[in-house]
């Protein structure tokens, strides 16, 4: 095994084109460092439904220029089997470490293949590539990002040309074309030939913005924001700017591309502490409502002042806000949501007499909801101009919530004044999530195993009347790795995260509520239900 294993690292050492891991690689080989090498050659990174994603590093279980290399050529034989032989790719990256090189090996490969390559002119937000590839008519995109992972993580997203990223079977079908790339020197990689755009793309992906706001808007509410270390401020302040809102106070700390994430230990707003500085901005200069994007801008959080204390809202409670906000202007099209959102959703797209949908977890699968014109997922991920971006984008978010804050802010109301209307409504729908990280991903396998084989009947001492197993697939949703429980009154989805280490459940309760005066007592009694119900669930799945 160890020979095996040298051997391997070896002949992985003697391709890598790059200067830094091949240093990092033959240092271990030298010292025979099994501990070091086994993990990284226990397999090959796997290409699915979100790309690729995971820690930098030598070997071809990180992410590196061999691995990209590798995928950028299996996505090139993947698209001229699909008749684009001389289509465009148009690509994008973020402010990570290596994401410019693996944005140019993507250039090159694609070049190399007869295909035609663009490159974004710089680090820039996700929404803006997703929105480059229909503009510009390219066969396909990809994106380099690991979005809110931990610093020493990367990832490549690939969507094709309708603008969305793939879905099955197309992640197979790459993923066995760049099976099929025998060695690297096969991989022609000329030094030129693809074209790096300049501004006008990001001009029209500007223009559009405004077009997600109401004509004749209130633009009064003023934000405090962060980028949280990523590539989104230039965009937001430059669409805030056209937009006419007051300019965001930014938290200086974290408005500029770092990518070591200095002041945060994981690079998401919802992580404990990630808010932090922004709050205490907030506290400074007293604004309406605060703004966070991640690091890629695709997704954001927005937070607001209860009783004194800045709270981020719960990426269902902004869904439904903005929701109520489009229902309130007119709009037309289906409303979607991934299953493990909250599904208030659904309540006010049925009084508002709109079509309603519900799909597997990823705006992958939002985004090809027909006639879509608004769909959102809990994870902080919003899509409110579909026939711009068929993605979540951060920075449109921004501005329509901005707007919301603007309309209620000149009735002398709320982003929570709104909420509770909502409750009241239509009940008050509570969510809360038992997130897992772990180390060794059999825990999550054991926790699934377990759940399938001694399903409970009850929890919080709700009774379950009906428990589905995903993978079966149910009628309106393909086959997937979940469990969904329904329960008087509750909901229950569990499932391994897709993009990290983690065991995810998604609960919600929803207590009817008659008048606002029953507020207070229906959100006490919602707060105990989850959290009895999240430990119940725990003890039931050993976790």
């Amino acid at each position: 095994m160890h020979d095996d294993l040298i051997t391997r690292a070896q002949a992985w050492l003697e391709e890598d084109p790059d200067p830094e891991t091949r240093a990092e690689l033959a240092k271990l080989i030298d010292a025979a460092d099994v501990t070091e090498l086994a993990p990284r050659f226990s397999g090959t990174l796997q290409f699915g439904t979100a790309g690729l994603r995971g820690e930098l590093g030598a070997g071809p279980m990180r992410m590196n220029r061999t691995v990209v290399i590798r995928a950028a050529a299996g996505l090139a034989a993947y698209l001229k089997t699909q008749g684009h032989t001389d289509g465009l790719v148009v690509i994008g990256y973020d402010a990570r470490h290596k994401s410019e090189d693996f944005a140019r090996d993507t250039a090159a490969v694609m070049t190399g293949a007869g295909l035609r390559a663009a490159v974004l002119p710089r680090p820039l937000p996700t929404p803006v590539l997703a929105y480059a590839i229909r503009h510009l008519g390219a066969a396909a995109g990809v994106e380099v990002t690991a979005s809110h992972n931990p610093p020493r993580d990367n990832g490549y997203k690939v969507y094709l040309g309708d603008g969305s990223q793939i879905v099955p079977p197309a992640d197979a079908d790459i993923a066995a074309e760049i099976d099929a790339v025998r060695s690297l020197n096969d991989v022609p990689r000329p030094d030129s030939g693809w074209e790096i755009l300049d501004d006008s793309v990001l001009d029209a992906y500007l223009a559009r913005t405004d077009e997600v706001l109401a004509a004749d808007s209130p633009r009064t509410a003023r934000t405090v924001y962060t980028a949280m270390h990523g590539v989104g401020k230039d965009v937001l302040l430059a669409a805030f700017e056209r937009a006419g809102f007051p300019a965001p106070a930014l938290v200086a700390e974290q408005a500029d591309p770092d990518p070591d994430f200095p002041t945060v230990a994981f690079p998401n707003p919802e992580e404990p502490g990630a808010m932090d500085l922004a709050f205490a901005k907030a506290r400074e200069t007293d604004p309406d409502l605060v703004i966070a994007n991640d690091p890629d801008a695709d997704r954001c959080a927005v937070a607001v002042k209860e009783n004194d204390e800045w709270r981020m809202l719960r990426g269902d409670e902004v869904g439904s806000l903005l929701a109520a906000h489009l229902v309130n202007r007119g709009a037309r099209g289906t409303f979607a949501e991934s299953i493990v959102s909250s599904s208030l959703l659904g309540r006010i797209a049925e009084k508002a007499g709109l079509p309603y949908e519900e799909t597997l977890t990823g705006f992958k699968w939002i985004a090809r909801v027909d006639g879509l014109r608004y769909g959102y997922e809990e994870a902080l991920g919003y899509c409110v101009d579909p026939e711009g971006v068929r993605d979540k984008d951060g920075i449109t978010a921004a501005l329509l919530i901005t707007e919301l804050a603007s309309t209620l802010k000149e009735e002398g109301r709320t982003l929570l004044d709104l909420l509770d209307d909502l409750a009241v409504e239509h009940g008050l729908h509570a969510t809360d999530q038992l997130s897992v990280r772990v180390e060794d991903l059999s825990v999550i396998a054991d926790a699934m195993r377990r759940l399938r084989e001694q399903p409970p009947t009850e929890l919080a001492g709700l009774a379950i009347t009906r428990a589905e197993d995903l993978t079966r697939g149910t009628e309106t949703l393909p086959p997937t790795d979940g469990l969904r429980y329904t329960l008087e009154g509750a909901r229950v989805i569990v499932r391994p995260s897709g993009t990290e280490p983690k065991l995810k459940c998604y609960l919600e309760v929803v207590v009817p509520v008659a008048t606002h005066a029953d507020l207070p007592a229906a959100r006490a009694e919602a707060a105990g239900l989850l959290a009895t119900i999240k430990q119940d669930l725990s003890t039931a799945a050993g976790i």
